[in-house]
Formats: C-alpha cells, structure tokens, sequence
C-alpha cells in the first residue's frame, strides 16, 4: 500500500535526575558530596533509507519516542545517555512542524538526517553544587522532559519525468510499456488510486525514473477526486509529459483536457508551469485520432508545445516519445540542480530551532496572580525538585538571576500578591 502522508508525535527521552549523595567511608564519615548527574535522554532523529518508498508505517504507528537517559549515582558516577530513536523514511520525504505549518526539513538523499525532538539535558548531582561557602549541598537538578512536537510527513517521489493527464487517457498502459512497472490497467476511471514509478532505460548506462501520476481532473489543486495528494508528486519533476486521448471517443475534447489539467497545475504551484512540457497524443492506433491529430497538432505547437503522436498499446512513436524525453531531461538536469540548491539547501538539514524570543520570560497578569512563563523558566520548574527546600531557595534565586523580580516589580507587584509558574505558586514578600 502507497501511503504518502501521515501525522505522527515524536518525544525526545527525559534527562536522568541527578542525585543527592554525600560519600560515606570507614574513615571518612562525613566526607564531601559526590552525587553524580542523570545521563541526557535520546534524540529522535529522522534519517533516509533509499529502500522506502512509502511512509506506511507511521499510519501503523503514531507515536515515537526515544530512550529516557539514566539517573546518576553515588560516587560521581553518571548516568548512561538514553539510545537515540532513529526512524528511517523514504527519500523525498519533507517534514512540517505540525502547529504552525514550518517546514523543518527536506530529506532527499540516502543518509540524509535531521533531529526532529532532541532529549532533554541530564539533572545536575549535588556534587555540582559544592562551592566555598557551600560545602555540603542538598541540591541537586531532576532530568530535563524531552522536545514533544507533532509533525507531518509528505513524500513526494523522486521522478524525473511527471505523466499527467486525465483519467483512462492510457498513462499506465504508456509506463507498463516503456519500463518494469507492472500497474493495475482496465478499461474505468481511476484505476490508479497511487502513483507508479518506472525506470526507463534508454541506453547500456542511461535511464530517468518515470512517475505516472494518478488521473487528474478538474478541481484536482483543493482535493477534487485526491487530485491535491497527488500534484506534489510532480514538484520535484524535471519534464512533465502531458497524455492526451487523441480520439475523443469518451466525448471530451483534447484541447479542452489539456487546458483543464494546466489550470490545475498552475492553481497548485505555478511554478509547475514552467518546466520543460511535452505533448504525447496517445491513442493514434484509432481512426478518429487520426483524423483528430493535424488540428490537435496546430493548435499546440502554434503555442510553443512540441506534439508527438503516440499509441501506447502497439508502440507507435513510443520509441521517438522516450528519446525526446530522455533528451529533455538531460537538458533540464543542470538548470533544476541549481534551483533545487538556491530553494532547499538552507532546509535540507534542518533541526528544530528554538523560539526567536526577545526575553527569556514574560509576564502576564490576572486578577491579582502574576504569571510567568517562558521556555526557559518552564524547562528550569521541570529540572526542581519543589519537595526539598535547598532545591527551593535556588530556584528562586535563578528567578531572581534571570530578572523576574525586578520584572514583577515594574509590574507593580506587592507582599501578599501571588506569583504562578507554571503550575507552582508562591506568595510575594519583599525582604
């Protein structure tokens, strides 16, 4: 089954706790605190294996998440880093942070990867706290939650040539005959509900990779008969080859066909229009094809297209069909190299980025509760542990470090009122 789209969430493993730990010897009963720090939780990372060509199992699975890293321990020893997720996609896979549509990145070649939720930072151990006026710390830091976000996934196949045109035109018939793709073909609209890809051979060291992109009908760019599933299919083709029904037996005109499938090219990525387009009038093995070609003919090339008569069941013109293509590709290799590295170099490698925030934390207030939040503040409440006091008294004084005092005071804040973080309220004093 072809599965070209797909919603997943993905976690990066929670960073191991460190550990309050004092050593504890036969002639050293109090000795020195050597609480070791909690290891850093896996990343997850998405990474290109050219043996895929479907993105099936994240309908199967839609949850992935990678390995927490261990506490520390006692005598200094840190915990082990958790094991990164490493999930494999097919090439031409793109990635889109799923809550504000970002494209993240763009995975195209084999061993192409990206960290999509990195794992949260290990918890410091007590032994990290020891200073010269404090010798016997009773702190130390829980592991940091790792990244959480939903993403979607949207394969479009890596083809250098792009067959459109309407349904039942006959653009399985042309792949089946022309490579060793094996489609389902008969005589009814939409029998290619997915598209099939077929390697061209077109001498003893030379082919392009052919896409026969489902039939396409008008109102395909918003969805009309999963018209939209399919055009992205054709963004990363180098020459389209537009199959038109020469004969008209079905009671529609190939020029109206042709004008038809371009709007809907054009509606979906204008773009689209500019590549490298050729006419085949398929279907020349009928007598009202061949009474149909000269007029369809004229009318084409009159406006630049270049027409070649076709039939896709004998093989008529077949062989002059494929080594224009294989030409037109060549010519286009170059120039769409060039785009492709102006458009997606900067995405191709891409990991999350953090938010571009003036502040490290703001303020809102309500009713008389001042609330403060922040990337930073929320990562500092995950790493304390609230129950132990000397954990307490330094996470306020990080509070008071990173400003939210002062900030709280412009504010107008007064002794008594409540200050909220992230779920953890205090009440105000000024000492």
């Amino acid at each position: 089954m072809f599965v070209d789209e797909a919603k997943v969430k993905v976690k990066g493993g929670k960073g191991g706790d460190g550990v309050v730990s004092f050593r504890r010897e036969k002639f050293e009963p109090t000795g020195g605190p050597d609480g070791g720090d909690g290891g850093k939780g896996g990343d997850v990372i998405l990474k290109v294996d050219k043996g895929l060509n479907t993105l099936l199992k994240f309908r199967e699975q839609q949850l992935f998440k990678a390995a927490d890293g261990e506490n520390g321990g006692s005598k200094n020893q840190h915990g082990k880093n958790g094991d990164d997720l490493i999930i494999f996609v097919p090439p031409g896979t793109v990635v889109y942070d799923q809550q504000d549509d970002t494209l993240i990145a763009d995975l195209t070649a084999e061993g192409d990867q990206v960290v999509i939720a990195e794992g949260g930072r290990g918890g410091k151990g007590n032994a990290r706290f020891k200073s010269s006026t404090r010798q016997a710390p009773r702190i130390s830091e829980n592991g940091e939650p790792g990244q959480e976000k939903e993403i979607r996934l949207e394969l479009k196949l890596l083809a250098d040539v792009g067959l459109v045109g309407y349904p039942n035109v006959g653009k399985s018939t042309l792949i089946a005959k022309v490579s060793a793709a094996k489609p389902k073909i008969d005589n009814y609209h939409f029998t290619t509900l997915e598209p099939n890809l077929g390697v061209v051979k077109t001498g003893d060291y030379s082919s392009f990779v052919m896409a026969d992109i489902p039939g396409l009908i008008e109102g395909a760019h918003s969805g009309t008969g999963l018209g939209d599933q399919f055009l992205r299919h054709l963004e990363r083709t180098k020459v389209i080859v537009h199959l038109l029904d020469a004969s008209g037996l079905e009671g529609r005109d190939p020029l109206e066909d042709f004008e038809t499938i371009n709007q809907e090219l054009e509606k979906f990525n204008p773009q689209l229009l500019e590549r490298e387009q050729l006419v085949a009038a398929n279907k020349m093995d009928l007598t009202s094809a061949q009474e149909n070609i000269s007029e369809l003919k004229s009318q084409l090339e009159d406006r630049g297209y270049q027409v070649l008569p076709i039939s896709a069941v004998t093989g008529q013109g077949v062989e002059e069909l494929i080594r224009e293509v294989d030409s037109l590709v060549k010519e286009a290799e170059e120039d769409f190299a060039e785009v492709v590295e102006e458009s997606e170099e900067e995405v191709v490698i891409k990991g999350p980025q953090p938010e571009d925030e003036a502040e490290d934390f703001y303020i809102e207030q309500k009713e008389g509760v001042y609330e403060v939040k922040g990337d930073e503040i929320e990562r500092r409440v995950a790493m304390t542990n609230f129950d132990n006091q000397d954990a307490l008294y330094h996470f306020a004084r990080v509070l008071e470090d990173m400003g939210v005092e002062a900030a709280l005071k412009k504010k107008g804040i007064e002794a008594g009122d409540t200050v909220r973080v992230y779920g953890i309220e205090f009440e105000y004093y000024d000492d």
